[in-house]
């Protein structure tokens, strides 16, 4: 599929979001309006009034509903009403350390919510394509240096990371036991640490060194030397989105794909702590590291060579790209009409995206 037929997939098309309310629903959601789709969104309410969903007003712009995916039937009414043809399921409990205080709660939300959407994908009859997006950490991650391809084993020692590696076998056997013919397909896109404007979610990093940076506080930091694939928030979405063109092209993109960043983009905490304080122009980190912590994986990576072969997907941003476009936001929010800067992001984005594609 050439570069500049791809988002014409979209215009006119309803789309289904699940977890729009979300830093990376709302960008999506944002993203596919844009293109000219049709957004329908379930989710539960924004975490913060400073999220880019409530900031860029995207909420007045699409099919907006409050619905808890744990509930079935309530989804189901939603889609029945709405009619979608495509699906974009994000919605999930996405933090480690939350999910060992709430871990019934992140399995039901992660693995139950996943197994709803796939039943009425499965019901309904104008969902053709789905792409539920997991993580990084549904892989079975033994921390060596090595990069995880879409057949490795799934896996997960924190609950969270358990429950998306469910959520994957859940997948696959939906696609295997239901989804074996042109009419209905379902991919699942695995992505890693991903940082952009509007995110205030808890326990990450790039919030705690925004809060912290306007509070004219020092920056506390659990794990200094845990290396990460950090990539910027349009880089998977636009991985997501070609899947779910291709997928709507063809019956032979409904399997598993990684959409990580290039390997430079792989540092450690450290690095993006200095690196992004170089950008905002101020700051300080101090290492609040100690012996009793709960576990966290200090190295994890992925193989992006199929999406590259495959899909023609590639990452345009290097790692300093990829803070000053995070950090262009966070310093710009309070001012800027944010919407249209979101809009800005997403076009230069798409520019620089084609043009790489291109070259």
């Amino acid at each position: 599929m050439e570069i500049d037929h791809w988002p014409n997939i979209y215009k006119g098309k309803k789309v289904l979001i699940t977890g729009h309310t979300g830093f990376k629903g709302a960008w999506l959601s944002i993203w596919l309006h844009l293109l000219g789709a049709d957004v329908v969104g379930i989710a539960l309410e924004p975490r913060s009034e400073k999220d880019v969903f409530v900031l860029s007003g995207i909420g007045k712009r699409i099919r907006d509903y409050r619905v808890d995916i744990r509930d079935l039937e309530k989804v189901y009414e939603v889609v029945e009403n709405e009619k979608p043809e495509m699906l974009f399921h994000l919605a999930a409990q996405p933090i480690v350390l939350e999910s060992y205080t709430r871990p019934v709660y992140t399995f039901e939300t992660n693995v139950l919510g996943t197994v709803n959407l796939l039943e009425v994908m499965r019901r309904s009859k104008s969902l053709r394509t789905g792409v539920f997006i997991t993580t990084d950490k549904c892989y079975e991650n033994r921390e060596q240096d090595y990069a995880y391809k879409e057949t490795d084993p799934m896996g997960g020692h924190d609950p969270y990371s358990a429950s998306k590696g469910a959520a994957e076998l859940v997948i696959s056997s939906y696609r295997n036991s239901f989804f074996t013919t042109p009419e209905k397909k379902v991919a699942s896109a695995r992505a890693g640490n991903v940082i952009g404007g509007g995110d205030w979610t808890p326990y990450r990093l790039m919030v705690d060194i925004v809060k912290a940076i306007e509070q004219e506080k020092a920056i506390e930091v659990r794990n200094p030397d845990a290396t990460r694939p950090w990539q910027h928030v349009l880089e998977p979405l636009g991985g997501y989105l070609l899947l779910g063109a291709m997928l709507e092209e063809g019956k032979e993109f409904d399997e598993a794909w990684n959409f990580g960043p290039h390997a430079q983009n792989t540092i450690t905490v450290k690095e993006l702590l200095e690196l992004t304080i170089r950008e905002f122009g101020k700051g300080q980190w101090i290492d609040r590291s100690s012996g009793e912590k709960l576990h966290e994986a200090k190295l994890l990576a992925l193989d992006i060579t199929k999406a590259k072969l495959r899909l023609g997907w590639n990452p345009v941003l290097n790692i300093r790209d990829t803070i000053r476009l995070a950090a262009a936001w966070y310093m710009n929010y309070q001012t800027a009409d944010v919407f249209e800067m979101c809009k800005q992001q997403i076009t230069d984005y798409t520019e620089r995206w084609k043009s790489v594609k291109e070259s």
